[in-house]
């Protein structure tokens, strides 16, 4: 039986380390990311963070930073660790920001995960 797909963006592998901001707490804490798309991106990291919770982001994108608001979509552990697999969705992302990460998701054909 075959899981119905619900994302609405294609995304891309993206192995690269970010920075997050829990809404609301003054540290930033860091992560490598696994992939991204239009919609969202995940992460690994060893902290918990509920779903639903908003964080601030920093995103290196071809050596722009992109700093979008978003929120944790669903939490997975990993097996065998103390680490998380986090799934965030964008909800706030500047114009030009969102256009400049369009066009460099545009500039990888055939990378889609």
């Amino acid at each position: 039986m075959k899981l119905e797909e619900k994302r609405r963006f294609p995304r891309i592998t993206f192995k690269a380390p970010i920075h997050y901001q829990v809404r609301g707490r003054s540290e930033f804490s860091n992560a490598v990311s696994s992939d991204l798309s239009l919609g969202g991106l995940n992460f690994v990291t060893d902290k918990f963070i509920a779903p639903r919770t908003s964080v601030g982001l920093e995103v290196d994108v071809l050596s722009r930073i992109l700093s979008p608001i978003g929120r944790v979509a669903w939490l997975s552990p990993l097996a065998h660790s103390d680490r998380y697999k986090v799934g965030v969705e964008f909800l706030e992302f500047d114009p030009p920001e969102k256009v400049y990460l369009n066009d460099y998701l545009d500039m990888m054909p055939g990378k889609f995960v």
